[in-house]
């Protein structure tokens, strides 16, 4: 089956480009295109997309909120960020909010694909530049993880640095030595000790936030 996509894009020229792009690629399947957050946040719902390409500066309603919403409304759903920004605090509030990765326009049709697929089996596509940032920041600030971050078990924390650093799953197991079905496992316990629903609210959680 296809992977199911929607954008939420209000560049036309863009939403357009992304559109051809997706509509090339045998794999993949845009079942909606909307050009604001108040649009999408209407109709995602009812279309139940496997992944959603959304841009991080909305007209009204910003990608962070809209992801926010998104997030409880479509627990299963991947959402990937598009942004012209390197900047670390709006990626790091698009984490908190329930995004799995994250790309740079303008985005490359190989690039697109790819991170569709990556973060659609588990992935957090996100640039070297950004991760290195994300990460640098928080260094910078001396945050520390949650105090909720302590029950997790030593190879819980494991799985989670290892996602916090972009990896798939598949590279989690391969990583860290243990089957795919194991990475499976503890992410449903470390998704139930932190409190989260999705991978980008527990790096942001492990992160410091």
């Amino acid at each position: 089956m296809p992977i199911s996509i929607a954008i939420v894009e209000d560049d036309r020229g863009v939403r357009a480009s992304l559109l051809g792009m997706l509509q090339r690629a045998a794999d993949c399947r845009c079942v909606g295109d909307f050009g604001s957050a108040e649009e999408g946040l209407r109709k995602l719902p009812s279309l139940r997309p496997d992944v959603i390409l959304m841009d991080i500066n909305l007209p009204d309603m910003s990608g962070v909120e809209c992801v926010r919403q998104l997030s409880q409304l479509l627990p299963a759903t991947r959402i990937l960020m598009l942004t012209v920004q390197e900047d670390p605090d709006s990626i790091f509030n698009s984490l908190a909010a329930g995004a799995s990765g994250y790309l740079l326009k303008p985005v490359r049709a190989a690039e697109l694909v790819a991170a569709v697929k990556d973060v659609f089996g588990g992935g957090a596509p996100m640039t070297s530049i950004i991760a290195r940032k994300v990460v640098r920041s928080f260094k910078q600030a001396g945050t520390s993880p949650r105090d909720e971050t302590e029950s997790l078990s030593p190879r819980e924390q494991g799985v989670l640095d290892a996602l916090a650093k972009g990896y798939s799953y598949k590279e989690t197991a391969d990583l860290l030595g243990i089957s795919y079905s194991t990475v499976h496992t503890h992410i449903e316990r470390i998704y139930q000790k932190l409190h989260v629903q999705s991978r980008g609210q527990a790096v942001a959680k492990y992160l410091g936030a």
